[in-house]
């Protein structure tokens, strides 16, 4: 399996699967609001911590043959795991206080700029000029987002206003609570898998603890999944398809692609989220709140584009494949060709017509054979064949 780092050729495959997982993800906040008699924090221990369980289930047979590995990175893999069980719960608790189109956006939105800092300070990757500019996208849109819905609750909430803007920016702290245990679990599980630990053994030790993690929330809470069919459904849902299957995905990708880049990919789901959010639920998003979503959109465009390639412009006046290498034509045919300057150029030991290493591997555009007149040289000095010299004249 190739590992993050360099140039990468499996990248956009590792790119599609977090992309497929976050389309997958962006269905969670709808499919919570099919069961509103539960609870964020149920729904939270249903969703991570079930499908933990079962990513730690089917990767029980390498997580065996791995335990020393493993043992060796079990502060990495204890950070994951906590993380893991940290996440959901505030996520659906700001989903619950702030809507499903703000708080999916703003504990995706923000997630990239927690974990480029994360990679920062931890591993030294330098933040460059275009992760900047794409960071700034996101916050903004995240801005403009999360004061659009606020706006919107004070207007519905007939006297209540005060209350529900509070509930709000609670639910925009929470968000970014979930933001930052997203990237830490995203970057234990990437730090995981770049020290040799294969993709399903990382993913199902840092799930599999986490899930157990928040196996005590779910009969404290979970009653109301067995209320009704369609509660049961919703909790099986959300453990099999975004939770499991997202995750193995994102697993898939995070062997190819660093950390920061998928939880950049990942903001696909917000997008995917306000859309379900407003054709499904029925939610309504001014036109702040569009622009936000559209400035998020913009951050992963930034992000995902090619980088341009700098192509080696030929010296002026050169034109061919030998010229274009840097070295300048022969003036005649069968002159040695010109020696450029570099580091990488050397003389042939014993070479008197300054051939180098790099001419030797060239054919040679003058088939050997006998050296070739110098043009406009005396008489006596041509080649003359073997033989008696001529007779004078009388």
């Amino acid at each position: 399996m190739r590992r993050p780092g360099g140039h990468d050729r499996s990248a956009p495959t590792g790119a599609l699967c977090v992309l497929a997982a976050s389309v997958l993800w962006g269905t969670t906040g709808t499919a919570a609001t099919f069961a509103p008699g539960v609870g964020p924090l149920a729904i939270g221990a249903a969703a991570m911590g079930l499908g933990g369980l079962l990513q730690a289930l089917l990767a029980a047979p390498r997580i065996a043959r791995d335990t020393a590995r493993l043992r060796d990175q079990r502060g990495t893999v204890l950070l994951g795991a906590v993380s893991v069980a940290v996440y959901p719960l505030a996520f659906y608790s700001s989903m619950r206080l702030a809507g499903v189109a703000v708080g999916t956006v703003v504990s995706i939105g923000t997630a990239p700029l927690a974990s480029a800092l994360i990679e920062r300070v931890v591993d030294g990757r330098r933040l460059t000029r275009r992760w900047t500019l794409a960071a700034s996208l996101g916050l903004l849109g995240t801005v403009l987002l999360c004061a659009a819905e606020a706006a919107r609750s004070a207007r519905t909430s007939h006297g209540t206003g005060q209350s529900s803007v509070a509930a709000t920016l609670a639910g925009v702290g929470l968000g970014l609570v979930a933001a930052v245990t997203y990237a830490l679990y995203s970057w234990a599980a990437h730090r995981l898998i770049t020290r040799q630990l294969p993709s399903r053994t990382a993913m199902g030790a840092v799930f599999g603890l986490g899930g157990l993690l928040l196996l005590p929330v779910l009969p404290a809470t979970g009653a109301p999944f067995l209320d009704s069919w369609s509660n049961a459904a919703v909790g099986a849902y959300m453990a099999l398809v975004p939770m499991f299957g997202g995750y193995v995905l994102f697993g898939w990708g995070l062997a190819h692609v660093h950390a920061s880049t998928a939880t950049t990919l990942s903001l696909l789901e917000p997008a995917v989220a306000a859309v379900l959010a407003v054709l499904i639920v029925g939610e309504r998003l001014p036109v702040a709140g569009w622009t936000g979503v559209a400035l998020v959109i913009a951050c992963l465009a930034v992000l995902t584009a090619p980088a341009p390639r700098l192509r080696r412009r030929p010296e002026a006046g050169t034109t061919g494949p030998r010229e274009a290498s840097g070295a300048a034509a022969p003036e005649f045919p069968g002159t040695p060709h010109p020696v450029a300057p570099g580091p990488l150029r050397r003389t042939l030991p014993g070479s008197a017509d300054g051939r180098t290493a790099d001419d030797s591997r060239r054919p040679s555009s003058t088939p050997p054979g006998p050296s070739v007149p110098v043009p406009h040289a005396p008489a006596h000095a041509v080649d003359r064949p073997p033989g008696p010299p001529p007779a004078a004249a009388s």
